[in-house]
């Protein structure tokens, strides 16, 4: 995990709604544009974020790219932030 990566990716409030949007099922780019009020290549932008700090898995999908999270990574992060958190206790 690179936690620069995805805590840069976590900054944005749109991207935050976006995983918290994959928590409940799966969705695709145009589902992120029908909620969001942006064009599509923004959404598209934000998209390529997360992914990119793999927070995020696509699937091509006939026409569609599908959009799923990466819970494991997610759970890495908690971690890492519950390690940060403890400081010199240990």
């Amino acid at each position: 995990m690179n936690p620069t990566a995805v805590f840069k990716a976590l900054a944005d409030d749109t991207r935050r709604q976006m995983i918290e949007m994959l928590r409940e099922r799966n969705h695709s780019a145009g589902e992120f544009a029908a909620v969001f009020n942006m064009s599509k290549p923004s959404i598209t932008n934000h998209l390529n974020i997360l992914h990119g700090a793999n927070l995020v898995y696509r699937e091509k999908k006939g026409q569609y790219v599908i959009y799923s999270l990466n819970m494991t990574l997610l759970q890495e992060a908690m971690l890492w932030l519950q390690k940060m958190s403890k400081g010199d206790e240990q």
